[in-house]
């Protein structure tokens, strides 16, 4: 990693607040070059609270761009950090007009010049997304970094139909914690506590319009972009990681919007910016790319750009299974079209006998994290326990076979069952016995005609279903085995299904796995410059006696036959920021099934968020509880939050629901 320290231009910041129609304000930090002349304006618009949570991410960033000749807004949206008005839901109707009226508010501030791009990661690029699908006129282009277009089964929710234990839950509690944060009163000023008590009062917990929605209905379709790809007219480079859950985004981005104003890159990132040098790597110059983008879209400079192929992705090469890597060996290949000419589907026919996929409930507890961020326990460990508990096919490997999109299963299945799920996962298996894991897809059976409907299978019944495994760029070398790995379960991924226990029966015959094979032919003339970022922060975390528990724990109850998953997703700590916040976060996931019992699945997770400013003898914490188990009719979910101010209590609130399980 670089450090830049000297830019094209000097650079100043400020706070603001950027005026809404209805009279709310919106905290904003600009970063602004030092220049009479009019700039274009970068916007990065999300929840995450600028003056601490991203703030160090911040830094890397919008100086960066501010140094080149841009001004660089990051945004708090309604409701979140030190930004007036309540929260609403993820996505809002009202944070996208929101959004709207601060693109055009900052076309119109006398140091723009009237054009704007926005750019984010996640959140961020979702929004950014949906507002360009908005098409607000001084928006010309749009940086979108591990984000989806279809908030149903591409992001944390479902996933082929099938509820997502993981990380539906794990968002769900997550964002209830932050958005109960109060404001900061070095920023909000003396009104930070009636902004908070006002916020509190509206919270509603996510998860339970997350599970009221189990099919794509108009709530998901609404949330989405998918089918609003058309009034796209900014210029859309899209971006994600092969170990991002989000990557095939950038697939259907690339396919769909026309070829003179999108491009994509997929690198073998996880779910961050791919210059933050977080495993698994290699990082890349992506500041520099993307201000190549914002030159040629938002100053009207030819830098090249659009003369790179359609879409640039990283085929892994084969590694042995591990929880992190470093780096991941392999090439840069280009695309001038997608789906590519250079890329053939070839189909391999399953072999054997009929066999009964009867897999116990925990298959799944080495899935790894659904959402990697670059920690030691994120990736799958070797598959070959989960292969026990699947029916698996295998392949040899005569030449070397270069992957390069979505493997497709088509399979013959008999089900006694009205309902169910079906899971595939790709492995790659060297000569030693150890498998990788390559890429998965999952599908409910009741959406087999389709994710807008309830389909429910018809005992005794035979029937084809295909299913899409998520994009990949892999490369598996002679001598190794392409293992097709298929089960009925995989938790905590996919909340099992009542009666899922009996399993499926799989006829080989007429069964078959299709992979996307690329043509072996590297782009030598793809190359990035060295990642390169501003100074950084200087927040810190402070040392610790403490031994950390560990990132992801199973435990077994042999006696019981029940697995349980502790999962620490590594946000804890207490960071200590330069402006002197201490902010503490802890957290931990449970997830609890008994191998043989569907009904027996249960989620918890605890988190606790403390913000203090010894200076101003500010002390406020935020504690959370939510948990899900269910019955054969229902999800129940129960939700609870304690706010405290100098240890005194100024809020308390339980939730429980009872949800019916249409389709989850």
């Amino acid at each position: 990693m670089r450090i830049r320290t000297s830019f094209p231009y000097e650079t100043a910041h400020e706070d603001i607040r950027v005026p809404l129609a209805d009279g709310t304000r919106l905290y904003a930090r600009v970063w602004r070059p030092l220049t009479p002349e009019r700039v274009p304006a970068i916007l990065e618009y999300q929840p995450y609270r600028l003056t601490d949570r991203t703030a160090p991410r911040d830094r890397q960033r919008h100086p960066w761009y501010a140094g080149h000749g841009y001004a660089s807004v990051r945004v708090d949206v309604r409701g979140h950090g030190n930004s007036e008005g309540v929260p609403g839901d993820a996505y809002s109707a009202t944070e996208l007009a929101d959004g709207v009226e601060v693109v055009n508010w900052l076309a119109a501030q006398p140091w723009c010049d009237g054009r704007v791009g926005m750019f984010g990661i996640s959140w961020g690029g979702f929004t950014s997304l949906r507002i360009a699908a908005l098409a607000p006129e001084p928006l010309k282009a749009v940086v979108t970094v591990c984000s989806t277009d279809d908030r149903y089964d591409n992001d944390v929710h479902y996933l082929g139909g099938s509820v997502l234990a993981v990380d539906m839950h794990a968002w769900a509690a997550t964002m209830l914690a932050l958005v109960c944060r109060p404001p900061d009163p070095l920023y909000a000023g003396e009104a930070w506590r009636d902004l908070w008590l006002e916020r509190l009062e509206q919270v509603d917990p996510f998860l339970h319009t997350w599970l009221d929605h189990q099919t794509r209905d108009d709530y998901w379709r609404r949330g989405s972009v998918r089918e609003g790809l058309g009034t796209i007219g900014a210029a859309v480079l899209a971006v994600g990681g092969w170990h991002d859950p989000y990557r095939d985004t950038v697939l259907r981005l690339v396919e769909h919007l026309p070829a003179d104003r999108v491009r994509g890159i997929v690198g073998p990132w996880s779910h961050q910016y791919p210059d933050r040098g977080r495993p698994p790597g290699p990082a890349i110059g992506f500041l520099q790319e993307t201000l190549r983008w914002w030159d040629q879209h938002l100053k009207g400079v030819d830098t090249g750009v659009m003369r790179e192929p359609l879409l640039r992705s990283y085929v892994v090469d084969s590694h042995s299974p591990a929880t992190v890597h470093a780096t991941l060996p392999g090439r840069w290949v280009g695309e001038p079209a997608w789906p590519s000419p250079n890329v053939t589907t070839v189909s391999y026919g399953l072999q054997g006998a009929p066999v009964l996929v009867r897999s116990p409930q925990h298959t799944g507890v080495d899935a790894g994290r659904f959402l990697p961020f670059g920690n030691d326990a994120d990736l799958p460990p070797d598959q070959r326990e989960e292969d026990a508990r699947s029916a698996c096919f295998e392949f040899a490997v005569g030449e070397e076979t270069w992957v390069l999109g979505q493997p497709r299963v088509r399979l013959r299945v008999t089900s006694e069952v009205s309902r169910g799920q079906v899971v595939a996962r790709l492995c790659d298996v060297a000569p030693d016995g150890s498998s990788t894991l390559v890429t998965r897809g999952a599908l409910n059976l009741s959406a087999r005609h389709g994710q807008d409907r309830v389909v429910p299978w018809e005992p005794g019944a035979t029937q084809e279903v295909t299913l899409a495994l998520n994009g990949i760029g892999h490369a598996f070398p002679p001598g190794h085995r392409i293992r097709l790995a298929v089960s009925s379960a995989y938790w905590p991924w996919i909340w099992p299904q009542p009666g899922s226990q009996a399993g499926f029966m799989l006829d080989p015959a007429g069964s078959f796995l299709e992979l996307p094979v690329r043509a072996r032919e590297a782009s030598s003339d793809i190359v990035f410059e060295e990642p390169e970022q501003s100074a950084p922060l200087g927040a810190g975390l402070p040392a610790t006696l403490d031994e950390p528990r560990p990132e992801r724990l199973v435990v077994r109850d042999v006696a019981k036959g029940e697995w349980r998953l502790e999962v620490d997703p590594r946000g804890g700590g207490t960071r200590v920021y330069p402006d002197g916040l201490e902010c503490t976060e802890e957290a931990l996931e449970t997830y609890t099934v008994d191998e043989n019992d569907p009904l027996s699945a249960r989620t918890r997770s605890d988190r606790s968020i403390r913000l203090h400013r010894p200076e101003l003898a500010w002390d406020t914490t935020v504690r959370s509880r939510s948990e899900i188990t269910c019955d054969g009719t229902d999800f129940r979910t129960a939700n609870e939050v304690v706010c405290t101010e100098g240890g005194e209590v100024v809020f308390h609130r339980t939730w429980e629901k009872r949800i019916p399980r249409t389709a989850g």
